[in-house]
């Protein structure tokens, strides 16, 4: 499934939608706008929250905790490397996906058991950041779209 996930140009805190292949509206992220550290919730369109994102502020590195239905059910990490981008997405499991990034081409791979499961790129021909995500059949699209918004957060970090 190929996703197009934008964020908000007016908006207070980091707010996203995200479009399928057909452009049709299929989810929404809300950021909270005055909060110690970034809290976004991953809704429907309908206003029902599918996944709540938090950052979690006291780590050595950026890390980020991923919660449905209230409870924890991933974490994001940004690894360290030097000219690569890299994150982990620790799941229930023995599934956790690897990510692993271009610093200048801002290209994503999304890496599971060794397989390439999803892939996201960033668009310049945007006002604001603009990505397409490819996402395979039977992966978790909450979760890999998730963790681009975190991507997407821990580089205007990093630019900061």
């Amino acid at each position: 499934m190929k996703y197009r996930m934008r964020e908000k140009i007016w908006s207070l805190g980091d707010s996203f939608t995200i479009q399928d292949e057909d452009g049709r509206d299929v989810f929404q992220v809300r950021g909270r706008a005055f909060s110690w550290g970034d809290k976004l919730s991953f809704q429907d369109l309908e206003g029902r929250e599918l996944a709540f994102i938090s950052q979690k502020l006291l780590s050595f590195k950026p890390r980020y905790e991923l919660y449905r239905d209230g409870a924890l059910f991933a974490e994001i990490v940004k690894e360290f490397s030097w000219l690569r981008k890299r994150f982990t997405l620790d799941v229930p499991g023995p599934n956790d996906y690897s990510i692993e990034g271009s610093f200048w081409d801002h290209e994503f791979v999304f890496h599971r058991a060794g397989v390439e499961v999803a892939r996201a790129s960033k668009s310049y021909l945007s006002w604001t950041d603009s990505y397409g995500v490819d996402i395979a059949d039977q992966e978790d699209a909450v979760a890999i779209l998730a963790t681009c918004v975190v991507i997407d957060l821990v580089g205007h970090d990093d630019n900061e």
